[in-house]
């Protein structure tokens, strides 16, 4: 784990922060966990097995082991499945000796960090699949608020880039951006005069897209187009800037969508909508 980390991402206090709201730190009575402390003598020893009861692609074990050693530095941890593999059914991920009340305390922010991000980058990977590399999948901006650099990251390990990380790192004029401005060329100009080097515009019609190109953008974003007018709007960019399909795309949709030639389709779904991965954590007292 040493060399793991994700840039903009803090792993000790996002460790820190999960385990205070678990053992309700700073909260009356809080601070502890009632269960294991009053049931476990202070120096039992576990062994442990967490192990996936899917197929899955594997995300989140580093943070998993940060969660136990946070709690028990001297904790034996052997990690067993790279970040990004895909997995069967019944592989063992990691295996654990250490103290037995620091792995029950730990078990569950532990799991849910790594079923939650394999989940992500489970479905990322089925996507990415269906593409058969016609195309690049990029995730959104749709993530749970203070999840966003790991399930971005989660993503990553499923075999997608990241589209903008926030709303900081490229301008992404929209329809209310471009209803106050006026129309696409100006939303465009703006963001443009005002030093901005990346200009992702979203088109929904084909006849908003050389304005947008007149104006400066940098990147357009075909908007709830079918497959048709998104072959037409490619042909028409004729690859002057990257374009990108987003809206309404779905697993049994993609492969269609990424056949017509844009340079990336955009699924929300990746970090809102998949589901948790199964896996489970099975101990042995020593």
């Amino acid at each position: 784990m040493a060399d793991w980390g994700i840039e903009g991402f803090d792993l000790a206090r996002f460790v820190r922060a999960t385990l205070d709201e678990d053992l309700g730190a700073g909260l009356p009575g809080g601070g502890h966990d009632v269960t294991s402390e009053s049931v476990i003598p202070a120096d039992a020893r576990f062994s442990g097995a967490m192990d996936t009861r899917d197929a899955i692609v594997v995300a989140g074990l580093p943070i998993a082991e940060a969660f136990f050693r946070a709690l028990d530095p001297a904790m034996e941890i052997e990690v067993l499945a790279e970040e990004g593999a895909r997995v069967p059914a019944g592989t063992d991920l990691m295996r654990l000796t250490g103290n037995a009340r620091a792995m029950l305390t730990a078990e569950r922010s532990a799991l849910n960090t790594v079923q939650h991000l394999s989940g992500i980058a489970t479905m990322t990977r089925a996507y990415v699949d269906a593409m058969q590399g016609r195309a690049i999948l990029l995730d959104t901006r749709k993530t749970i608020p203070g999840l966003r650099h790991l399930e971005k990251y989660a993503t990553r390990m499923g075999g997608a880039q990241n589209h903008r990380m926030g709303l900081w790192d490229a301008a992404m004029i929209k329809d209310n951006h471009v209803l106050v401005a006026g129309d696409v060329g100006e939303a465009v100009r703006r963001a443009r005069d005002a030093g901005v080097k990346s200009i992702i515009c979203e088109v929904d019609r084909i006849g908003q897209i050389e304005p947008a190109l007149a104006a400066g953008a940098s990147h357009l974003l075909l908007d709830n187009m079918d497959v048709p007018t998104l072959r037409e709007a490619v042909a028409l960019v004729g690859g002057r800037v990257p374009t990108e399909a987003s809206g309404g795309v779905r697993l049994d949709t993609i492969g269609a969508i990424a056949a017509t030639g844009v340079t990336y389709v955009s699924v929300g779904r990746l970090t809102q909508s998949a589901p948790a991965a199964d896996i489970g954590l099975d101990f042995t007292p020593l």
